[in-house]
């Protein structure tokens, strides 16, 4: 792709998302939405106006690594060990529940034995974007939630990766290969904590103390940082997103933390819109008569479960009502994982054209009705109503 055509597609993009956005708050809709429709009007299944979705996407990913450090800065590590500790029990009963609903599902529509499998594996993770974004951080009452949820998605995240790399070493029939993989994997993320603690303790936090009143430093140090340890973490076999969360907890004890965290926001929703337009643009509207009744089926079970499962986990480990039903409909969604999945599964051809349409459907339907859920009903900061509106 050329220099020009990457300047007219960011174009049409961002122009376009101004108009849709536009139309969203006009219309009282959760912006996420704009973004996906948009995607779907001028990708190649639309208009064709945009069709270099692999750039798009991988530009796109920056946003969630990003999103996964300005989380890291919020949070004090002892807080999160506290977290975790309650996180385990509900992430592994949960993962169990929502894999079997998404196997029955499509096993139960003719699907074959892989492709039930590894549709129940996509089914199994919620929406970091989603959650995240939807979520205020300035109230104490969601400062927990937030909590919690960022110990659920760590944990999915792991469990995520392991599903990725049980995918590629099926599609090249490699066993030890798997095994290694997944022994590096467990031993990377304490070496990848400690290691990026060093740092911080011994040369990040002295250059930020010495150089704070240059703006433009900090600004490029915290940037370096983000993606040097996102990088560090996929060389280790973890994926982008822990290593930017681990960049991000390590330097948030530090009183700089929180002007970091203030300047990359907009950065951060610059790649998150190419992303959730990137998640439209990929979907072909064309095919979705194939899968639409088990789609509808799937999602409706998934929006439907989820918040009850999570609620009655997270109660069951002393958390209170209000806050269980809360954080249950903010994770009652599948997740970009999901797509993920979905599309390393095809491109390996361990699944169906047919399967894969089924997750990407499910998952997309999902991320929608869950964004209109939460926007209208529970505090969030793009909410419409200005007595929800929090941030």
């Amino acid at each position: 792709m050329i220099g020009s055509s990457i300047t007219f597609s960011f174009f049409l993009i961002f122009s376009g998302a101004a108009i849709f956005a536009t139309l969203a708050l006009y219309t009282r809709q959760p912006l996420i939405i704009a973004y996906i429709a948009l995607g779907a009007c001028i990708g190649p299944y639309g208009l064709s106006l945009v069709t270099d979705l692999g750039l798009l996407g991988g530009i796109g990913h920056v946003g969630i690594i990003f999103l996964l450090f300005l989380l890291g800065l919020d949070m004090h590590p002892q807080a999160l060990l506290a977290t975790l500790r309650k996180s385990v029990v509900v992430a592994v009963f949960s993962s169990a529940l929502f894999m079997g609903l998404g196997f029955t599902i499509a096993w139960l529509f003719g699907f074959s034995l892989t492709d039930a499998l590894i549709t129940g594996a996509a089914m199994m993770f919620s929406s970091t974007i989603i959650g995240i974004k939807l979520l205020p951080t300035t109230v104490l009452h969601h400062r927990h939630i937030g909590e919690l949820m960022i110990g659920l998605l760590l944990l999915q995240d792991l469990l995520a990766i392991i599903v990725l790399m049980v995918l590629l070493s099926a599609a090249t029939g490699s066993a030890d290969d798997m095994a290694g993989n997944l022994a590096l994997s467990l031993l990377g993320l304490p070496l990848l904590a400690a290691g990026a603690w060093v740092v911080v303790r011994y040369a990040l936090l002295p250059l930020i103390g010495r150089y704070d009143r240059f703006h433009e430093y900090i600004f490029l140090l915290a940037l370096g940082w983000c993606l040097g340890l996102a990088e560090c973490a996929s060389a280790m076999g973890l994926s982008e997103e822990i290593g930017a969360f681990i960049a991000g907890i390590t330097i948030a004890t530090s009183p700089i933390s929180q002007y970091i965290a203030v300047n990359l926001k907009p950065l951060r929703d610059f790649f998150l819109i190419l992303f959730f337009f990137s998640v439209g643009a990929r979907f072909d509207l064309a095919l979705i008569d194939q899968v639409l009744a088990p789609a509808l089926l799937l999602a409706l079970l998934v929006l439907a479960c989820k918040p009850v499962v999570y609620r009655f986990l997270l109660q069951g480990v002393s958390e209170q009502r209000g806050l269980a039903w809360d954080l249950g409909f903010r994770l009652g969604q599948a997740s970009e994982f999901s797509l993920l999945i979905a599309y390393v599964a095809a491109g390996s051809a361990l699944i169906s054209e047919q399967a894969s349409l089924l997750i990407q459907a499910t998952t997309i339907i999902t991320l929608l009705v869950s964004s209109y859920i939460v926007v209208l009903n529970y505090p969030t900061p793009i909410a419409i109503s200005d007595r929800l509106r929090r941030d």
